[in-house]
């Protein structure tokens, strides 16, 4: 079975070794001891995955550890609903998320625009001699 040392799961996933750490000290990963040695498993190294992941789609921790918690259950038809309507409220908040970023952009876009157009108003209306 493979084990990897801390510093090996902060080197793959270009996190440090306090990030790991964290997620041990919030109850998202048990990995093995060895006396003061942290000894992760293929297990280990797929949670810390699933954290990152999640982190990424913008979970809080605890909506991860809640997912987490359903994926190592046995699965019967409450956890996979109680996962299907936490998937679906995330998907709300991020459309909501990225219709606000689509609405924002369409505001910079017009800004720069305007801007453009006074700047060419401008160019045009001052006299030669006074350019540059």
């Amino acid at each position: 079975m493979d084990t990897f040392k801390i510093s090996e799961l902060a080197n793959e996933f270009n996190i440090t070794t306090r990030s790991i750490r964290f997620y041990e000290d919030v109850g998202l990963m048990y990995p093995e001891r060895k006396g003061s040695t942290r000894i992760y498993n293929h297990k280990d190294k797929i949670r810390l995955k699933l954290i990152l992941r999640g982190k990424r789609l913008g979970f809080s921790l605890a909506e991860i550890r809640e997912l987490l918690e359903m994926y190592d259950a046995n699965k019967n038809t409450e956890q996979l609903t109680q996962m299907i309507e936490l998937i679906d409220q995330k998907k709300i908040a991020l459309q909501q998320q990225l219709n606000d970023i689509n609405a924002v952009m369409n505001e910079l876009n017009l800004a720069q625009e305007r801007c453009q157009n006074a700047l060419l108003d401008i160019d045009s209306s001052t006299p030669p001699h006074l350019a540059s």
